[in-house]
């Protein structure tokens, strides 16, 4: 393994991914076209709840207007996150192909890491500013709001990053989880599903039933977007933002240190399908 080598192949699947995401640009716009649908549909059903919900409902705290910003932003950081193993590299994995990366002088984990993100990152980037700029101008009462201040902003873009590396972490446990099980997909789309449930991108987790709120803050699915959307929208101070970052980035390196050794366990007795 060549650690020099795998940088540079890295630095070479970023900048490829980027500039294949620029070239589908209908994609993209059929894309923003769906989170903006999704996005309006959320915002009326909110509306009509916390309009004719009883009085003595509880939302702890996220009133309607963080609650709409919450959706735009939901919609946003959604696309982060992975439903599916990457398609690349789940054809290799099935194929046979995963025997051509082992024969190369490069950190596996690391070189499908950065290609997994890159992948991720060069065809959502362009979705997700533009659902954000749409959510901007929509009418009163369905538009994303500005920020509570400027430091829960910094706080915002400083966690965003962070979320991205959380679930490209997560991604690639899964997908060395998918490694070597030759009997279908089932259990990781189910790994994936329950991630996304509990991210808060379906359902604010302010909004879940009091009891659970401990679990949902220090579970590791929050810092998908709960966190980073909670500083933008004022319900999570910015004095509270180093320890949500920091959870996840205690998460992220969990999630990269379990899907090492799962990796190089099932690599020494990997079944190679094809070939």
């Amino acid at each position: 393994m060549n650690w020099k080598q795998t940088g540079r192949a890295s630095r070479s699947l970023l900048r490829i991914s980027m500039a294949e995401g620029l070239q589908y640009r209908a994609s993209a716009i059929s894309g923003v076209f769906v989170s903006v649908f999704w996005g309006i549909i959320e915002c009326v059903l909110f509306t009509v709840f916390y309009t004719y919900s009883d009085n003595g409902w509880n939302n702890n705290g996220l009133s309607l207007e963080q609650t709409i910003s919450y959706v735009w932003l939901g919609q946003a950081l959604f696309l982060f996150q992975r439903m599916n193993i990457d398609g690349e590299l789940m054809d290799k994995i099935n194929n046979g192909n995963v025997g051509i990366d082992l024969c190369r002088p490069l950190d596996l984990y690391t070189h499908w890491f950065v290609k997994s993100s890159a992948a991720k990152l060069g065809t959502s980037w362009i979705r997700s500013v533009a659902t954000i700029g749409v959510g901007l101008l929509l009418p009163a009462g369905y538009a994303l709001g500005a920020p509570e201040s400027p430091a829960g902003f910094l706080c915002f873009l400083m966690s965003v990053s962070m979320a991205f590396i959380l679930c490209s972490a997560y991604a690639m446990l899964v997908t060395a989880i998918r490694l070597n099980v030759t009997w279908g997909d089932g259990p990781t789309y189910i790994l994936l599903l329950v991630s996304g449930i509990l991210s808060g991108t379906y359902l604010p987790l302010r909004l879940w039933p009091d009891e659970l709120q401990t679990f949902l803050y220090l579970q590791p699915f929050g810092g998908f977007a709960d966190i980073p959307i909670q500083l933008y929208v004022g319900s999570l101070e910015p004095a509270s933002a180093l320890p949500g970052i920091g959870l996840q980035l205690m998460w992220s390196m969990i999630f990269i240190v379990a899907g090492r050794i799962i990796m190089n366990r099932k690599l020494h007795t990997i079944i190679v399908q094809g070939g």
